[in-house]
């Protein structure tokens, strides 16, 4: 038996919908990985759809278990984190990866749908970007990609302008680009996700299901990142994440779910490491 793999995952917990570490920690744990939680806040429900709601952030709380793992030490093979609640906690997050030499994963979560999140300001994004410079992998939707370049949201992009924008992610860090939910003109009927590695630009094109499922973007990063750790290179870690995000999409729309509680990620888990389905790369 090989040796089980550890990550760090900083990400919330939100009581009630399935988003963070109701997420991440099931998707982990399901392809073989030991998941260590490192909370950044708390919520009595996730934000899509729930009204108001309780939150926490528990700053100092992640000083001092940062304190303790470095005191064990803790065995560590991948650091990822998504959901921060300030800069000072990406500024926090930012100082741990630097003293990690593992795999370092970051979906750089401030915004969506052409929006910057009304709890962030430009605060937040610069100490997001300054996050990402220190990572193997960036998972940002297209929102997000748009927000670490300064730009204003783009129309659906030409293959040349995804290509464009993934060299522009690249001058922010070395690592992989991976861009989710991007619009391709190419396919206006797809869902795309456009990513680079040190052999060029390619998209994996999905096909589209209607709703909007809150905790998809954790879905699909946790899904690279297992996927990664096991040896998978970063075309098959992303066509296997956007694979599995679909199918369980697919089978939630097909049942009539409601949208707001996310996708029916429990009866999907097991298909985890099937062969990935109705997806296709692309060189772009």
């Amino acid at each position: 038996m090989s040796r089980i793999r550890n990550v760090a995952a900083l990400h919330d917990l939100a009581s009630y919908g399935r988003c963070s570490l109701t997420c991440v920690i099931p998707v982990l744990s399901s392809m073989g990985v030991k998941v260590c939680p490192i909370p950044t806040a708390v919520y009595s429900s996730d934000t899509g759809g729930f009204g108001p709601v309780y939150a926490r952030e528990l700053t100092q709380d992640m000083v001092r278990i940062f304190e303790k793992l470095r005191a064990i030490p803790a065995r560590l093979d991948a650091v990822y984190s998504g959901y921060l609640g300030s800069p000072e906690q990406a500024e926090l997050v930012a100082r741990f990866l630097r003293e990690e030499d593992v795999l370092r994963v970051v979906d750089p979560v401030m915004g969506d749908d052409g929006r910057l999140y009304a709890a962030f300001d430009e605060r937040m994004v610069r100490a997001m970007r300054a996050l990402c410079r220190g990572a193997a992998v960036i998972t940002p939707n297209l929102t997000e990609a748009a927000l670490l370049l300064d730009r204003p949201m783009p129309p659906p992009l030409s293959r040349g302008e995804a290509v464009e924008m993934l060299e522009a992610l690249h001058r922010i860090t070395d690592g992989g680009a991976v861009i989710t939910s991007a619009l391709l003109a190419d396919y206006p009927d797809s869902v795309c996700t456009i990513a680079r590695d040190e052999r060029g630009a390619f998209a994996v094109i999905a096909p589209r299901v209607p709703g909007s499922y809150p905790g998809a973007g954790d879905i699909f990063t946790s899904v690279l990142v297992g996927a990664l750790l096991r040896g998978e290179r970063l075309p098959a870690a992303v066509r296997r994440a956007a694979a599995f995000v679909s199918r369980c999409m697919l089978l939630t729309h097909e049942v009539g779910a409601p949208p707001r509680e996310g996708v029916l990620l429990e009866a999907c888990l097991p298909q985890i490491w099937d062969e990935p389905a109705g997806v296709r790369v692309e060189m772009l």
